[in-house]
């Protein structure tokens, strides 16, 4: 706790024992308080303070004090390091299983979509930006379970980072990192001439054929083997002819999900958005509750996660 001494702020902790490790702040010369002397700037020394010299609401704050301290330690010990925390802190096995990145062309819907999905399915997970990916090394970015690359721009994702850092994100993806790329996370996880991660050994993926005749955007039906059909949110998303099992198909038949291996790692690609909110859906006509559609992101991302292989064609 603290007290304020004239122009000095005076920080104090009781030992109990009639002592105290005092430290001022501010104290450019010699401060007297009680007989004993505190020295320098920022320095900690040890005083005698008698029971008798500090005023009985010290103390009371000081317990009240203490309880909030073991109240806040709870509190984060329940919370981990969900949603904000930064991957470079703590240990090399970071509490969350999950890695979001939500760097340099993420968009920021998508990455809150996503984030809505992980916090209903009481998912814990970090976020990393493209600064602090370019920094963490493969077995740092392996001590996570899943990576999830979200939608965006695949260009400006990959150019974002250093092809070191695509390296290494593909080393931990071999060495057992699973990866879900949703859209432009997808892209970016074939040969994508734009600093892509090749986690499918050579395959390149190109839009689905929507693209082709200039919509950029629509509710798609999207078919699963075994499963009801689902109309999904699709804006610019691939298809992924050459990888993978399929999992879900466009109308048009080609694959708009579909999951594989990459060495020990799990992937799972989806071209569409079930994460998307329902304000995406405005202007368009979906057979799907968009609540139906959530349920199915976390389905995807669980399958991610534990690497549980869906029902496909």
């Amino acid at each position: 706790m603290s007290r304020f001494i004239g122009h000095f702020q005076e920080w104090f902790l009781y030992e109990g024992n009639g002592s105290a490790v005092c430290k001022t702040v501010n104290a450019s010369n010699v401060l007297p308080r009680h007989g004993a002397y505190h020295r320098t700037y920022n320095e900690v020394v040890r005083c005698r303070v008698s029971p008798a010299e500090t005023d009985a609401p010290y103390r009371a704050l000081i317990i009240a004090f203490l309880v909030l301290i073991s109240i806040a330690f709870t509190a984060c010990g329940i919370n981990g390091d969900q949603g904000n925390m930064s991957p470079e802190g703590g240990s090399a096995s970071p509490t969350a299983p999950i890695l979001l990145f939500n760097g340099t062309g993420t968009s920021s819907n998508d990455v809150k979509a996503v984030e809505a999905i992980l916090n209903s399915n009481h998912l814990h997970y970090s976020t990393v930006n493209s600064s602090r990916l370019n920094e963490m090394s493969e077995s740092r970015i392996r001590g996570y379970r899943l990576l999830i690359v979200p939608g965006g721009n695949f260009v400006d994702i990959g150019n974002s980072l250093t092809t070191s850092t695509t390296t290494n994100v593909r080393s931990a993806v071999q060495n057992g990192l699973n990866y879900l790329g949703i859209c432009a996370g997808g892209f970016f996880a074939g040969n994508s001439p734009y600093n892509g991660l090749n986690l499918t050994s050579g395959v390149r993926f190109g839009f689905y054929a929507a693209e082709n005749r200039g919509i950029r955007k629509a509710a798609v039906a999207i078919s699963s083997a075994g499963a009801p059909t689902l109309d999904h949110y699709w804006e610019d998303g691939p298809e992924f002819t050459g990888w993978g099992a399929v999992v879900g198909k466009y109308p048009d038949g080609t694959p708009a999900i579909v999951e594989g291996t990459f060495g020990s790692g799990w992937v799972v690609l989806t071209g569409v958005h079930p994460e998307a909110p329902a304000d995406w859906r405005r202007g368009m006509t979906f057979a799907t509750s968009a609540s139906v559609d959530h349920a199915y992101a976390g389905t995807l991302i669980q399958a991610a996660l534990n690497r549980e292989s869906l029902s496909h064609y």
